[in-house]
């Protein structure tokens, strides 16, 4: 057994050839392949053909290729073909139903397999069966959104049945989700096949809103000129233009509107195209627009226009031959060198170095350069273009950093401390942009402190701090007795909202007033009465506006009398200069003014008496004779309408005779001036007051 079983793994011996010359006929490679080719020797024999004669042959043969795929699936239920070869089996044999069960089977197992969603419906479509196929597509396009071609061949289905409604629906739906661009032309052709100018353009109008490039605005317009609507295609134009703006705004844009102007004759409107890009587009950039610019002015422009663009063309070489950052950075530092800082400084020449520097990205350059400017030099305008750069960067501590300085420089400043307290605001730092207020007035010094309270107080008033605002009016009018400060409070109190403004329950209105009233009596001993009266007057239109009529009598009564005077001029080497006119003003409630009224008074009516007997009242003894007035009201406003009176206000002679006649008092302010009147009558008897008014006559005191 041994020797049978070396004698079985012998190795046979090789023929040995005993003749190694070459052949006569040599034979190569590609005759042996078309030789076996010809005798068709690596072929195998078909199969033979069997043929199912009767009912029970085919069932048998259904179930040994059922059973075969089966097999198949279970082996690897992964791999999808055999599933798809199953399904078609199934519907080659008309099982529709038993294929639409292993369809579903298969995408239980793989439901994101597009190649199993698309055979499924056209399964479906083939078979003609139409809500099938069509519940296949909506499932299809649930599942898998962001594949087009069910969108496509969904809406192609409906489209071929005849559903536009249908199909414009599905169009809708696919469009919510933004898809590429050709499914917005497809949507737009559908749309025009059936003549819906109108939808197609609403459909362009959110195509250029999803894609926001310059061909789609262009494929816009073109598509509103192609249809007759000229207006909207120029419309559709300047919204392109403006919408991308000077920063990402292309020459692409611009020769597509001038070539369209063009067609429509429009060449002056072309011509303003081609100029509005030109100067804002880069010169590197404009190439094409150069070319279509002087290639219109060539066909449509006159000399000048032509030479025009031409200049324009090589002013653009020259300025790209001279550009050279290095040059113009060498040429900055030099000017900064040879300016003498310690004595002056020239800050448009820091901020144009800066801004350079920026234009070439270089913002620590930048920064470095306007720092050495500011420890230097310090300017009013260097720290505000540092703070302005920084703004724009939005580098807010260093806003900070960078106003602390400024204060530093220059605390007098009152637009750096308001422009510090804005930034905080900006911020939302109310309490910080207080503080700084707060530091802002108590400067000793400052150049305009009136805007900065009022800055400060509207600051108040926006963060609505009433409480704030008062306590700030208050201290402010500790500082100045301005009639500006006494009606701006007035006026604040007056704005308040609502009927009370929860101080113990006092309403607005009476705090106003009370604020008038405060401000009248703290006025009085003021040397300009001009304030005094504007104060009175917005009294008046106060009540006016929210009081009594008692209320407006009251202050009608506070104002003063205009009267016209004389008072004596010195030369400036002591000689007499002559007389000068001018007004002023008698406040009723001042006790000072009280005689002066009177006097006023008799004078009225001496003039009066005078007058009467010039005309050549016989039965009158003279106004010599009868100094005192008559018991009846004419006595008292003695200031009011005569032949020679030269007043110009006032309250109405009627009105004042009828407040004298009523010396009663229906005010605590009158009553002192109804007894001085009264007393002054009295005295008037006398021949030596009436001597003392003719001498008045004169014209050293004229009403």
């Amino acid at each position: 057994m041994a020797s049978t079983a070396a004698g079985k793994q012998r190795i046979p011996k090789v023929a040995k050839v005993k003749n190694k010359a070459p052949a006569e006929v040599q034979i190569t490679a590609e005759q042996l392949l078309r030789e076996a080719k010809e005798r068709e020797l690596e072929l195998l024999p078909p199969p033979p053909k069997q043929k199912i004669t009767d009912k029970e042959e085919l069932n048998d043969y259904k179930l040994r290729k059922r059973k075969a795929f089966e097999d198949n699936i279970r082996k690897n239920r992964t791999v999808i073909s055999n599933w798809i070869k199953y399904a078609q089996w199934e519907e080659s044999l008309k099982e529709i139903q038993r294929a639409r069960s292993i369809y579903e089977r298969a995408l239980d197992v793989d439901h994101r397999n597009i190649t199993l969603w698309l055979k499924y419906a056209e399964m479906e479509m083939k078979s003609r069966q139409v809500n099938h196929a069509r519940n296949i597509w909506d499932r299809a396009v649930t599942i898998l959104p962001r594949v087009n071609q069910f969108w496509y061949k969904y809406t192609y289905m409906e489209e071929m049945l005849g559903n536009v409604a249908g199909c414009r629906q599905v169009f809708e739906r696919w469009m919510e989700w933004e898809p590429e661009e050709q499914a917005w032309h497809s949507y737009i052709n559908f749309e025009l096949r059936y003549k819906e100018v109108d939808k197609a353009r609403s459909i362009y109008e959110q195509f250029v809103m999803v894609h926001p490039e310059v061909k789609n605005w262009i494929k816009y317009a073109r598509f509103e000129e192609k249809h007759g609507y000229i207006a909207h295609g120029r419309k559709v134009y300047e919204r392109a233009v403006e919408f991308f703006g000077e920063e990402h705004v292309e020459e692409n844009l611009f020769v597509a509107f001038a070539r369209f102007e063009e067609t429509q004759k429009e060449f002056e409107r072309v011509r303003v195209i081609y100029k509005f890009a030109l100067d804002r587009i880069p010169k590197h950039q404009a190439q094409e627009l150069f070319k279509n610019y002087t290639m219109f002015e060539k066909k449509f422009g006159d000399r000048r226009g032509i030479e025009d663009v031409i200049i324009s063309k090589r002013r653009f070489q020259y300025e790209e031959e001279v550009k050279d950052p290095e040059r113009t950075r060498q040429v900055y530092q030099a000017c900064l060198d040879l300016i003498p800082h310690k004595k002056f400084t020239f800050a448009k020449i820091w901020l144009l170095f800066a801004q350079f520097e920026i234009r070439q990205k270089n913002l620590q350059a930048a920064r470095k350069i306007m720092g050495c400017s500011i420890g230097r030099c310090p300017k009013n305008k260097l720290l505000k273009g540092y703070i302005e750069l920084e703004l724009q960067l939005r580098e807010f501590d260093r806003c900070r950093k960078l106003y602390e300085k400024f204060l530093e420089f220059s605390p007098e400043n009152v637009t750096t401390w308001i422009k510090f307290s804005e930034l905080e605001t900006i911020l939302g730092d109310t309490e910080r942009a207080r503080a700084v207020f707060e530091l802002a007035i108590g400067q000793p010094r400052l150049d305009m402190p009136e805007v900065l309270w009022k800055s400060y107080i509207d600051f108040e008033i926006e963060q609505e701090e009433f409480e704030h605002t008062r306590r700030l009016y208050e201290r402010l009018l500790q500082r100045t007795q301005h009639v500006k400060v006494w009606i701006s409070c007035a006026r604040f109190e007056l704005s308040l909202p609502g009927g009370a403004d929860g101080a113990g329950g006092v309403s607005r209105l009476q705090r106003c007033r009370r604020v008038y009233e405060d401000a009248n009596l703290r006025l009085r001993g003021a040397p300009e009465k001009e304030e005094r009266l504007m104060l009175l007057e917005s009294w008046r239109d106060f009540e006016r506006d929210f009081g009594s009529e008692s209320g407006v009598q009251r202050v009608q009564r506070l104002l003063p009398e205009k009267v016209k005077k004389r008072r004596k001029l010195t030369a400036e080497d002591g000689s007499d200069g002559g007389w000068e006119e001018y007004y002023d003003y008698i406040f009723p409630e001042d006790a000072a003014n009280q005689p002066n009224l009177k006097l006023l008074a008799i004078a009225k009516m001496w003039k009066r008496q005078q007058a009467a007997d010039d005309d050549g009242d016989d039965g009158d003894d003279g106004g010599d004779e009868e100094p005192e007035p008559e018991p009846e009201p004419e006595a008292g406003p003695a200031l009011g309408g005569d032949q020679g009176a030269e007043e110009e206000s006032g309250p109405p002679e009627e009105e004042r005779e009828d407040e004298e006649s009523r010396g009663d008092g229906r005010h605590d302010d009158r009553d002192d001036d109804s007894s001085s009147s009264s007393s002054s009558e009295s005295e008037s008897g006398d021949d030596k007051d009436k001597d003392k008014e003719k001498k008045q006559q004169s014209g050293e005191e004229k009403d």
